[in-house]
């Protein structure tokens, strides 16, 4: 009976979770649909835009900052023992344009502009303000959902690269400012390894992906949120927690057939 039991819970997971992922692809499709709608009033994603994006510099520039400030650190002293202390300058801008941007920028864009995603429109849904326009034949995913979708699509890589960009500037200031690495040899090296196509198309790439998928799943959850507090809740919970797992599966994917050849 136990074993029956565990069988019945797991197989009713399991359908839950196609059934979720069958309507929220429905669902984008329904985003991209409705999309032409929220062009022709483009003020709509403009104001998105800037509550989505502009509002996430503050979190996005301090921890780029830090981030190649320890990134600069660590490859230093992994570098000393080599005697290649001139190449950090490539070990910094490699692992921020590659990796540690898009995926940190990311998963800072989930936890701060797709939890509030998630939350406005959950909040929207529990205070019957969806269902209202809906009876006035206003279509809330092309008034609602579209412009914050494309909001978040256009902000994503934008705030990835500015993460990557002032993190080189942290790994400049602690290796050539603060421990004395030839100033020359830090970017002259930068300049020669770092490839347009290879890494940092790359790298917009990746951080484009991982802007249509966090957007999709906050609004995704939001808009499915039962409308009570404890629904919200619990949405903007999954957000984060979705988001963040599918990033990280995405970027293994996504690095896999990136640089497979390389």
């Amino acid at each position: 009976m136990p074993a029956a039991k565990v069988i019945k819970t797991i197989g009713h997971r399991v359908i839950n979770t196609v059934w979720r992922i069958g309507l929220a692809t429905r669902f984008f499709a329904l985003i991209l649909m409705y999309s032409g709608a929220s062009f022709s009033r483009f003020r709509l994603t403009m104001k998105e835009l800037f509550s989505t994006g502009v509002m996430s510099l503050i979190i996005i520039v301090v921890a780029g900052l830090f981030v190649g400030m320890v990134l600069g650190l660590q490859g230093y002293e992994t570098l000393k023992r080599y005697g290649s202390e001139s190449a950090l300058g490539v070990m910094v801008a490699l692992g921020l344009v590659r990796e540690l941007g898009p995926v940190v920028a990311a998963l800072l864009f989930a936890s701060r502009a797709g939890s509030a995603m998630t939350a406005e429109i959950g909040l929207m849904k529990a205070t019957e303000q969806i269902t209202a326009m809906e009876m006035m034949a206003v279509n809330p995913i092309a008034r609602i959902v579209a412009p914050r979708f494309w909001a978040g699509v256009i902000s994503m890589p934008l705030l990835a690269a500015m993460f990557s960009a002032v993190g080189i500037f942290g790994g400049y200031f602690v290796g050539v400012v603060q421990i004395g690495v030839d100033e020359g040899s830090f970017w002259s090296q930068m300049q020669a390894a770092v490839d347009f196509r290879e890494d940092i198309l790359n790298g917009v790439l990746k951080s484009f992906v991982f802007g249509v998928v966090v957007t999709v799943i906050a609004l995704f959850e939001g808009y499915d949120a039962p409308p009570t507090a404890e629904g919200v809740s619990g949405a903007t919970t999954r957000t984060v927690v979705t988001s963040s797992l599918a990033i990280l599966m995405l970027d293994f994917v996504m690095t896999a057939i990136m640089f497979r050849g390389n």
